[in-house]
């Protein structure tokens, strides 16, 4: 590409802002000439007031539980805002038993350039604090909060309850999304998001609740050597959080895309299964990649952190960024031992309050900021593992689409849009190569609300551009997700992503093209293509079987994927903490724990030894679950030990 990085996002930026600006109604003027609601229409009654961030300070006795949960949702009580006065900090705390005080900075290994003015820092001292409330730190702390201890969760973004939604794109992207959802790999190769919200991906994904395919637990278990997933253990955490999420597998009604991805599959003879969702069968919303409007979709803000909540015991303090882990040294020990997090508060602490650091004192510190965000903050905390950062997996995504027209026929359904419905019920694995190890692909369904959409689609004139966003409702996109043996480097985070796409990576996505193509087509798309730059299109109604072919061939031929020309995305991060078994290929062991400090844990999709291949929140869950026992494990037994040397 001509434009360098920067330029190159200020360019999408501004592309993005045409579609998702909004005025003071929160319309915009587009929306009717592409047949587009703008926020669900069944919620629109959220939006009468500007969107504020969630908060309560001190509610009073009175309030109904069930009122107060709908109003501020149900964390409301285990929130703790530092931009407030101190007296409100501290009583927020009370409730949870847990207390303010102030320690001296010598207590720990601080930067310099840290309050030079102050002494002291504010501390709060708990038995576990969990850096990240997504699919693995949030069930970490529900467990151990359920056990009763002590959990403080120290969580990046802002808490968006049901009712401070907005389920506007331009306003999700800001605010639920890290970057804006403008983040890219130095090549500006692939897009990726990744949620940073109170629950994480967990709370902004598409629903799909994929248990951890038996042949990769089979290669993690042999091939790497972690017994972990081969053990009753594993099975059991899996069976445990899909319990608790309510994963089931049946759509009662599926959206366009999925619609058309099924129909073409089984026209094709192709194989074509139902995903599990943690939603109920009648959740029709297509909506929940900004959200869930009514808690339906079971995110960790409303499972395992809820469970905290209601234990008491426990804080979550949304609005700030872990500095980096503290430790201190033992005599005698070879590791260093981890002594909490220092934390900085994104907003200015209220008038004569001193600085915006505040120390989580704990016995055990469990990071689970993400792929991206957790190897940037052990380096910055001093560790030296080769292995983080590295091993970067982004389930490379490209997309093929298909319009289908209204044309009065009963397939498909006219009253169906795009962006309406279940985002994701339906996948093919008919690329997946499951047979010979699952590095292949799997076929599924995005969700494209206007913004994304228009960045996807290629410049090839404003008039072809004009054209494609007026059909964007009966536009049908359909996504092959590759199960990627390439692997990239996140050492650079945020300023740097660097990934590239393997040969053989390569290979079998574009089989997945082709797949895509002939599925749309045999589903009764007018016409097909893919974001390719070239902007091509093929009639399918006019053209030939020969004409057809050649531009199968042609979309889908080496060299489109590699080289720019084909914008690709990613939603799934992993393997940058690998688990292992030994240090010099991975960065924690089976345990979770970091081979470099005692009682540092990581718990989340940077612990993948290799690709998942499906969709990772059922595995991550799983896999800290299994953290969370070990965690449970090292404090009874620092429980035991205290007992018997006060005896």
């Amino acid at each position: 590409m001509s434009l360098d990085k920067a330029s190159s996002t200020s360019h999408i930026a501004s592309g993005l802002s045409t579609k998702l600006t909004v005025n003071e109604k929160n319309e915009n003027p587009t929306w009717k000439a592409i047949d587009y609601t703008g926020p669900d229409p069944d919620f629109l009654d959220q939006f009468r007031k500007p969107p504020e961030p969630e908060r309560i300070t001190e509610p009073g006795g009175d309030e109904d539980p069930g009122e107060l949960s709908r109003d501020f949702g149900p964390l409301h009580r285990a929130l703790v805002h530092f931009d407030q006065p101190r007296s409100a900090v501290s009583a927020a705390l009370a409730r949870a038993g847990l207390s303010l005080s102030d320690a001296t900075r010598n207590d720990y290994l601080l930067p310099r350039n840290i309050n030079n003015k102050n002494r002291t820092l504010p501390t709060i001292r708990c038995d576990v604090v969990v850096v990240g409330s997504g699919s693995g730190g949030g069930v970490v702390a529900g467990v151990l909060a359920r056990a009763g201890h002590k959990v403080v969760v120290v969580e990046r973004g802002r808490y968006h309850a049901r009712r401070g939604l907005t389920l506007l794109e331009g306003h999700a992207m800001d605010n639920m999304y890290d970057g804006g959802g403008l983040i890219t790999t130095d090549d500006l190769g692939v897009f990726v998001l990744a949620g940073s919200t109170v629950g994480g991906g967990s709370a902004v994904n598409w629903s799909a609740s994929i248990r951890t395919p038996q042949h990769v637990m089979a290669e993690w278990c042999n091939v790497h050597g972690l017994e972990l997933f081969g053990s009753d253990a594993y099975r059991e955490a899996l069976d445990a959080v899909c319990s608790h999420m309510g994963v089931q597998a049946v759509a009662s009604n599926e959206n366009l895309n999925n619609s058309v991805l099924r129909r073409g599959c089984k026209e094709l003879g192709y194989p074509v299964q139902t995903i599990p969702r943690n939603a109920d069968a009648d959740h029709y919303c297509g909506w929940c990649c900004f959200g869930c409007k009514d808690g339906r979709k079971k995110a960790t803000s409303e499972t395992w952190l809820v469970d905290m909540a209601e234990c008491g015991n426990s804080v979550i303090l949304p609005g700030c960024s872990a500095v980096r882990v503290l430790q201190r040294s033992r005599p005698g020990r070879r590791r260093p031992a981890a002594a909490g997090v220092l934390v900085r508060f994104d907003e200015e602490m209220a008038a004569g309050e001193e600085g915006t650091y505040v120390v989580v004192k704990a016995k055990v510190t469990v990071v689970a900021c993400g792929a991206l965000r957790t190897p940037e903050l052990l380096l910055r905390s001093g560790l030296r593992n080769p292995n983080i950062g590295r091993n970067l997996h982004l389930h490379p995504v490209v997309m093929a689409w298909g319009y289908f027209p209204e044309m009065g026929s009963r397939w498909p359904e006219e009253e169906k849009r795009s962006y309406d419905g279940s985002i994701m019920t339906a996948m093919s694995t008919v690329v997946a190569n499951i047979k010979s190890g699952g590095y292949g692909a799997v076929i599924q369904t995005p969700s494209l609300h206007p913004g994304m959409f228009s960045v996807l689609t290629p410049w090839t004139s404003g008039a072809d551009v004009k054209e494609r966003m007026l059909r964007f409702s009966r536009t049908a996109h359909i996504f092959t997700l590759g199960r990627d043996r390439g692997c990239g480097d996140a050492r650079g985070f945020p300023g740097s992503l660097k990934y590239k796409l393997r040969e053989d990576d390569e290979e079998n996505m574009q089989k997945g093209v082709e797949k895509m193509l002939r599925i749309l087509a045999a589903a009764g798309a007018e016409e097909i293509g893919t974001h390719h730059e070239a902007g091509e299109r093929l009639n399918v109604k006019t053209a030939s079987s020969h004409e057809f072919e050649r531009f199968v061939t042609r979309a889908s031929q080496r060299g489109r994927l590699r080289n720019g020309a084909t914008p690709l995305c990613s939603a799934h991060q992993m393997g940058t903490c690998r688990m292992g078994v030994e240090p010099r290929t991975s960065a924690v062991d089976q345990r979770g724990e970091t081979w470099e400090v005692e009682g540092l844990y990581v718990a989340d999709t940077s612990t993948f030894p290799t690709a998942l291949g499906v969709n990772p929140m059922v595995t991550v869950q799983a896999i800290a679950y299994c953290t969370a026992q070990s965690v449970l494990e090292v404090l009874r037994r620092s429980k035991k030990q205290r007992v018997t040397s006060n005896k």
